[in-house]
């Protein structure tokens, strides 16, 4: 077996062997495969597709290719949530201390950000003191004490997905559902959760931009999962309009303690209580995701999700007392409104271009060096549907640096109005 007849064999649309694909990744993990050589089979790849099969043994050689985390002495199903990625995306925040508040265990690894995207581990490090560096140890007792504890991964998880990931990206070969579905897949099983729920984004603000497009990885990964013994669930959810009011790290961090305490965005709880139905159905605590729904709401509106976000960030050594006065915790040297000059109703929010703005103004990184204002962001004061008069309000711009007139017409260009009555779009489309 030598990689070149893997190569011309996936060139040939013949699909691979777990021998092979094994014999593959362990040699991009210890380099014996040139970089070259892995590039022409992933173009292979994009251009021929792999079958479910495929797909699955791609995705064990990669979780394989490094640590993979032993959380068996966790008491309990582990359950872990996994989102594409999107604009405003703190669902992690919320939905983490409601399932773990009712009872099952979170045990989360979570990434940074990068472009458009916002990282829960960049939101969580906007709470001074916030350590996303647990020991092994540290974290199993923290989630078996509490319930749950969300961390930065490991630098040796899926060494090989690095790897790839990165020649991916200079190749043309990163728009792939099964080189896409096993990145996700071999990260979140390395995790050593029991049961994942996968949050899939579609939209303009996501990397999937067509529901049908989503659908089609979502049910890839759900396959893998079906395929390596783990119990896998999918909601597809829009983004064709960012996730809440907020963008930016404590400003995303400030929207989710509203929302804990009841008073946040209502299609943003939504979201994340029948998200949270799932995870207690995947944990056993409940029969189905509709007794799973009516107890996390139960857990939501007596505050208990609450007291469980403050046990846990204080846990990982945050202040917590930073939240006693929001307004200062997210109080930014540089502030201004965004108005229109013209009126009508919000037909579209441009999801992906607030997020580059937000970018812009220091709360995202355009290279991984880049460092993060976590007070910079954008709060939108307009939605979907609203009617916007000349001069109203339609959005706040903050950063610890000056706000300049291109970054407020930015902003301005992401509000399409027109006369058309709408309705906000609900953001769940589907479970599978």
């Amino acid at each position: 077996m030598t990689i070149v007849e893997i190569i011309e064999k996936k060139r040939d649309s013949k699909e691979l062997t777990q021998a092979e694909i094994k014999f593959w990744i362990e040699g991009v993990t210890d380099g014996s495969i040139k970089e070259y050589q892995t590039s022409a089979l992933l173009m292979a790849i994009v251009l021929n597709g792999m079958s479910v099969d495929e797909t699955a043994y791609l995705t064990d050689a990669m979780l394989h290719s490094g640590d993979v985390i032993d959380l068996s002495s966790i008491v309990g199903k582990k359950v872990d949530k996994h989102s594409t990625g999107g604009v405003g995306d703190k669902t992690t925040i919320i939905l983490s201390p409601i399932v773990a508040a009712a009872g099952a265990k979170v045990a989360k690894m979570s990434g940074r950000g990068l472009g458009h995207t916002g990282g829960t581990l960049d939101k969580l490090e906007s709470i001074p003191g916030y350590n996303i560096e647990l020991t092994q140890d540290e974290f199993i007792k923290q989630v078996n004490d509490i319930n749950v504890a969300v961390v930065g991964q490991t630098g040796n998880l899926v060494y090989a997905d690095k790897v790839l990931y990165g020649l991916r990206d200079v190749t043309g070969t990163v728009n792939a559902v099964p080189l896409i579905a096993s990145s996700i897949m071999s990260k979140k099983l390395a995790g050593g959760a029991d049961c994942i729920l996968l949050d899939v984004k579609y939209g303009e603000g996501a990397f999937m931009k067509t529901i049908d497009d989503a659908r089609v990885l979502a049910q890839t990964m759900i396959d893998i999962g079906d395929k390596l013994g783990r119990e896998v669930n999918a909601m597809l959810s829009n983004m064709n309009q960012p996730l809440g009011n907020s963008i930016g790290n404590a400003l995303e961090v400030r929207e989710a303690i509203e929302t804990l305490n009841n008073k946040g965005p209502k299609d943003l709880e939504e979201l994340c209580v029948v998200a949270a139905g799932y995870m207690l159905a995947q944990a056993g605590l409940v029969s189905d995701k509709d007794a799973g729904y009516d107890l996390a709401l139960e857990t939501l509106r007596s505050g208990a999700a609450y007291e469980c976000f403050l046990k846990w960030i204080a846990a990982q050594g945050g202040d917590v007392t930073v939240f006693d006065d929001l307004d200062a915790f997210t109080h930014a040297a540089y502030v201004r409104e965004v108005s229109l000059e013209s009126e009508g109703i919000v037909q579209d929010l441009r999801a992906m271009e607030l997020g580059i703005v937000s970018m812009h103004l220091g709360a995202g990184r355009q290279t991984k060096e880049d460092s993060i204002d976590y007070k910079a962001g954008i709060v939108l004061r307009k939605d979907v549907g609203d009617r916007v008069q000349t001069n109203d309000v339609v959005a706040t711009l903050y950063s610890s640096n000056p706000i300049t007139d291109e970054h407020v017409k930015a902003c301005q260009e992401c509000f399409i109005l027109g006369d058309k009555e709408i309705s906000k779009p609900s953001l769940i489309a589907d479970v599978l």
